[in-house]
């Protein structure tokens, strides 16, 4: 900020490329580049560093498939095989227990 006008409706500003320019006072910036950036660049490399970023988010992970369930905990669960051993397209009046997969 390099200073306001009289009324106190204007605020000039110097940015980082070293023009000036005036907006008015009511606006709320950040000059500059946001911190952190880069950081989805480094790859994560084993699964105890994504047990660690998900346990303070949320309970997402890891993503079990349903046909590796048991038949009491899916639909797809069960059978001699991974598989899930019906159609897995259901109609659209389907209770919300159908409506897996």
């Amino acid at each position: 900020v390099v200073g306001h006008s009289d009324d106190g409706r204007k605020t000039r500003i110097r940015l980082p490329s070293g023009s000036r320019k005036t907006v008015p006072a009511t606006c709320r910036a950040i000059v500059g580049i946001a911190a952190g950036g880069g950081r989805l660049d480094k790859p994560v490399l084993k699964a105890g560093n994504n047990f660690h970023k998900y346990r303070v988010k949320r309970n997402c992970w890891p993503k079990v498939r349903g046909s590796a369930m048991n038949p009491v905990e899916h639909p797809h669960g069960g059978g001699n095989h991974q598989h899930v051993g019906h159609p897995t397209t259901i109609c659209r009046a389907a209770v919300p227990g159908q409506k897996v997969g």
